[in-house]
């Protein structure tokens, strides 16, 4: 099976880990796994004034915050994954990754960052469920 995880960090990402760690199933060769996080692009007006190094340098670091806990426990699971990061608006970035990548399955926690969050799902995961055929396991 082919997942794609689509993680931020978030006390929520931390829950689908435990969830994927509790449940052996999702363990071993037989799954396919790609990470992805989605960091929220510099304004235009800001970026048009940084040299292309020093944002793209950004840009790594703030993917690589999110990832170097989630790659320790893949580690510690012995799962294999790809990493991939991702410019842009997160729920535009996971459906949009989710479509074009042939996934079998999404995973993603319920709430995010984003402190406007809705009350029973984020507001990032209403806008994955909207726009991805993918299906998707939402974990609280």
């Amino acid at each position: 099976m082919k997942i794609l995880v689509a993680v931020d960090g978030s006390p929520f990402t931390k829950r689908m880990l435990a969830y994927l760690a509790a449940h052996d199933e999702w363990l071993g060769d037989q799954q396919s796994y790609v990470v992805v996080t989605a960091v929220p692009a510099v304004p235009p007006r800001a970026a048009s004034v940084l040299d292309k190094e020093l944002l793209k340098s950004y840009y790594d670091e703030e993917a690589e915050k999110v990832f170097k806990p989630i790659r320790t426990f893949f580690s510690k699971q012995k799962i294999r994954a790809e990493f991939v990061a991702k410019v842009g608006s997160p729920a535009d970035v996971i459906a949009t990754l989710a479509k074009k990548g042939d996934f079998d399955l999404l995973m993603l926690g319920s709430h995010g960052h984003n402190s406007l969050g809705n009350l029973v799902m984020g507001s990032v995961s209403t806008k994955v469920l909207a726009n991805c055929t993918t299906p998707v396991l939402l974990i609280r």
